[in-house]
């Protein structure tokens, strides 16, 4: 009995103090709000810009100059044989190779009407046969074609052997002819034979 009640006049102070607290909250929340402290008011002031100032104006590179023309070179016309209507002959100047000088010899004898030369290249010293002091004669033989050209160059005869038979053979299939002219029409002429001399310059 004694602790019923106890237990009531507990529970009546826990609820009597509750009111109490109830009745607190509502009085503050009817109080103004107190102010804070005022926000700081920052001011930025814009410049004008200067008109005095200097714009750096970008000045394109002048253009590179044209390229230089390379000179004009001279056509050189090519060595016209001399013809001889008694049965071809012609003979080629000395051209400087190093102190040795080729020389070529005469053309069989054709008849009249064929192939004539044009152009004639004189074949190189060979170096080892001129510092050998060697000299000799290659005897050839040859085709004109229709266009003038030559071919089937062979070695007949040569002395020293197997010495200028390649410079020999070389620069008779440089050379340039007028064709045979049969009936109007160019033909090829066979059987053909030169020889080329070659002979160290004394002086």
């Amino acid at each position: 009995m004694g602790r019923l009640i106890v237990s009531i006049f507990v529970g009546g102070v826990i609820a009597f103090a509750l009111f109490v607290l109830m009745a607190e909250l509502i009085s503050n929340s009817g109080r103004p709000v107190e102010k804070g402290p005022e926000a700081t008011v920052i001011d930025i002031v814009m410049s004008t810009p200067d008109d005095a100032t200097q714009l750096r104006k970008r000045v394109p590179p002048p253009p590179p100059p044209p390229p230089k023309q390379p000179p004009k070179i001279e056509p050189v016309e090519p060595d016209v044989a001399e013809v001889n209507t008694d049965g071809l002959g012609f003979s080629m100047p000395t051209v400087d190779v190093g102190g040795a000088s080729v020389s070529i010899g005469s053309v069989g004898a054709m008849r009249d009407g064929d192939a004539t030369p044009i152009v004639r290249i004189e074949p190189k010293y060979p170096v080892q046969a001129a510092r050998d002091g060697k000299e000799g004669w290659v005897k050839l033989s040859f085709t004109i074609n229709e266009v003038g050209g030559v071919e089937d160059v062979k070695v007949i005869e040569a002395d020293p052997k197997r010495v200028f038979d390649r410079e020999a053979r070389r620069a008779l299939g440089k050379w340039k002819y007028k064709p045979k002219i049969e009936d109007g029409k160019p033909m090829k002429q066979y059987g053909l034979t030169v020889q080329l001399d070659f002979k160290l310059d004394q002086s």
